[in-house]
């Protein structure tokens, strides 16, 4: 059945509270492996959920779900490791939210109904929470009390959204039932003003989950205090989650017609989430927070790209997938680059490109891959945004987002760059010897992962397959998009 992808790691996540360290990481790896293929079996037979109301697999759903559970599974076996290495003392805490997390996540994947999904999206807030206060310092405190407090805030406006899509059948005594597919297919017939006040407030609620500017500010704080493993899933995952809430929402206002409305409060909000970004990346001084910025930056794309519609809206989806695969490899080496230099200050790193050559080929390349540089498949995305900006007549949008990728792009080159080849100017107290990296070592298990999630971003790049590519345009097409 299909509710067991969710069930798996929730059942797996309450045993792993109570399990020794060892077992828990194993068991941590076990679930990914099982939910992957579970997963995949899913993708092959596309079987039918036994509560149809609740739950339906979709094109958008089945992308993130295999996104979803490629990632987890990498990011587990790197944890194992990682768990080793740090040595935190509330492991079984951190490895039973981490499957909890997987759990409620993909549920969201799976969620049809317009209340359960609004539940999902709330429970990821609740699993994900304690994986940010994880080294129990008062900075991650404050940064899960902020993370819980305005997405918190975000969820209920999400709500009372929700009330009103609610709202606009009633007025209008339409009767469905609450599923996105059932409301897509009555979309027309439901009360304009009533699902445009939903739509704008599920944009705002949701859109604090998948870090919106200037509902963002959660975000950067989140991603820096959390573990690498969290904040790698996080970015790469969390995001999309919200994000499918709005796409799923976005498809009822196309059909009803109200494609526009919807599409230029998302190119607003994509604009204003991506000139934010080229704020703020421009001056860090935490390579942690500076890839939390990217996400933003990222996202706003995604949301720019579904708000152009089109081409654009393929490039988009595109984006949102490599965006995952490259910004999980990155937030993946900044864990091994916390290891190393003992500090998430841009300022007392340096020479990574000799100190750690195979951390540094992972996180050079997934540089290189989420700046755009081609033959990443963020270039891919972004040149069919472009393009389809162009041919829709958005050409001030257009020139606004390409000069702020510009800028985005100089301010992480500095930074990398110094990163990658300045002098290591550690402190000489916290090392004995200047010419080693503190304590670490690069094992293939806190390193290959990286490379799978990059070279997995390659090959789409040259190669898609087709059941991969025809569930894009699905998903795509139901919101006006295509590569026509």
């Amino acid at each position: 059945m299909v509710e067991i992808i969710f069930l798996a790691p929730f059942i797996t996540g309450l045993l792993a509270f109570f399990l020794p360290k060892a077992i828990g990481r194993q068991l941590l790896v076990g679930t990914g492996a099982i939910h992957l293929i579970l997963s995949l079996l899913l993708w092959k037979t596309r079987s039918v959920p036994i509560f149809e109301n609740y739950f339906a697999v979709t094109p958008e759903g089945l992308l993130s779900l295999l996104v979803i559970s490629l990632l987890f599974f990498l990011i587990s076996i790197y944890t194992m490791t990682y768990l080793k290495e740090s040595d935190l003392k509330s492991e079984n805490v951190f490895t039973g939210c981490m499957l909890m997390f997987l759990s409620t996540m993909t549920m969201v994947t799976l969620s049809d109904h317009i209340m359960v999904m609004w539940i999902a999206i709330e429970a990821t807030t609740l699993a994900s929470a304690p994986l940010i206060y994880t080294y129990r310092t008062s900075a991650s405190l404050e940064a899960t009390w902020k993370y819980l407090l305005i997405c918190s805030v975000g969820i209920a406006m999400a709500l009372l959204g929700t009330v009103l899509i609610t709202l606009s059948m009633d007025v209008v005594n339409v009767e469905a039932s609450l599923s996105f597919s059932a409301l897509t297919q009555v979309a027309k017939e439901l009360d304009p003003m009533w699902l445009k006040a939903g739509f704008v407030l599920i944009l705002v609620g949701y859109g604090t989950k998948m870090g919106l500017a200037p509902m963002h500010t959660w975000l950067p704080d989140a991603h820096s205090e959390a573990p690498s493993p969290a904040s790698a899933l996080l970015s790469g995952v969390l995001l999309n989650c919200a994000y499918l809430g709005i796409f799923k929402t976005n498809k009822i206002m196309y059909a009803a017609g109200l494609g526009d409305f919807s599409g230029t409060i998302l190119i607003v909000f994509g604009l204003i989430s991506i000139l934010a970004a080229a704020t703020f990346i421009l001056k860090q001084n935490e390579y942690k927070r500076m890839l939390a910025y990217s996400s933003i930056e990222n996202m706003g794309i995604i949301a720019f790209g579904t708000g152009i519609g089109g081409l654009a809206a393929y490039g988009a989806v595109i984006c949102m997938i490599h965006h995952s695969l490259i910004k999980s490899s990155l937030f993946l080496s900044s864990g091994n680059m916390l290891l190393g230099y003992k500090d998430r200050l841009i300022k007392n790193t340096g020479d990574m490109a000799s100190r750690m050559p195979k951390t540094f080929v992972a996180f050079f390349a997934g540089f290189a891959g989420i700046s755009g540089f081609p033959p990443f498949g963020i270039f891919i995305g972004e040149l069919f945004i472009i393009v389809g900006a162009f041919r829709t007549g958005h050409y001030l949008a257009a020139g606004i987002f390409i000069l702020s990728l510009c800028f985005i792009f100089a301010g992480f080159a500095n930074q990398v760059m110094k990163i990658s080849f300045a002098d290591f100017k550690k402190a000489a107290s916290k090392t004995e010897d200047s010419d080693k990296t503190i304590g670490f070592k690069e094992k293939a298990s806190l390193v290959w992962p990286q490379y799978i999630l990059l070279l997995t971003s390659l090959i789409l790049c040259f190669f898609i397959p087709d059941t991969l590519y025809q569930t894009i345009i699905e998903a795509v097409t139901a919101i006006g998009g295509g590569i026509k």
